[in-house]
């Protein structure tokens, strides 16, 4: 195999190794989240702040030159994933 080939494979491995880890540090903060909002009897979703985060985010995309529409639908299924989460919490599923 191109050794070229190979350095830019392992690279890919790191970074995804490395996205990995923060989505799990990422659930673990939102699960936290989940938790208190359980408490607080608060709803598991808040559009306004999912707003503020895709925007925000969309926003970093741009600036770092990734497609900004990639980039929302990648969040999007990050924060569908959360709600749902929040909302088990809610029901007592969690």
């Amino acid at each position: 195999m191109d050794e070229r080939l190979q350095r830019y494979r392992q690279s890919i491995d790191n970074i995804d190794a490395a996205l990995v880890a923060m989505l799990a540090e990422r659930f673990k903060v939102t699960q936290a989240v989940g938790q208190l909002k359980a408490e607080l009897a608060l709803p598991p979703a808040d559009p306004g702040r999912e707003s503020e985060q895709i925007a925000r985010l969309r926003r970093l995309a741009a600036d770092a030159q990734l497609d900004p529409d990639f980039t929302e639908k990648f969040l999007r299924f990050i924060i569908d994933e959360v709600i749902r989460h929040h909302a088990q919490l809610q029901d007592g599923k969690a």
